[in-house]
């Protein structure tokens, strides 16, 4: 039980330490201070493409699960 969930832990561990920092530096550094500052179309797209990464991380985490699988002929 437990090292399955390490082994989960370690493989979503570079999504998470993609998305919090994209967020936290864009949220709380460069928006703030650029002419976007605020809730718009262009803050909105771009936690959008941020969070649009995730389905693609996880869809490709199960593909790569699959094919690792043994195939019985």
């Amino acid at each position: 039980m437990i090292s399955s969930l390490r082994a989960r832990a370690a493989i979503y561990a570079p999504l998470a330490f993609h998305v919090v920092p994209t967020l936290v530096i864009g949220y709380g550094f460069v928006i703030p201070n650029s002419v976007i500052a605020g809730v718009n179309e262009l803050t909105l797209g771009f936690l959008a493409a941020v969070l649009g990464f995730i389905p693609s991380y996880v869809v490709g985490i199960r593909l790569a699960r699959k094919q690792a699988q043994p195939r019985n002929a």
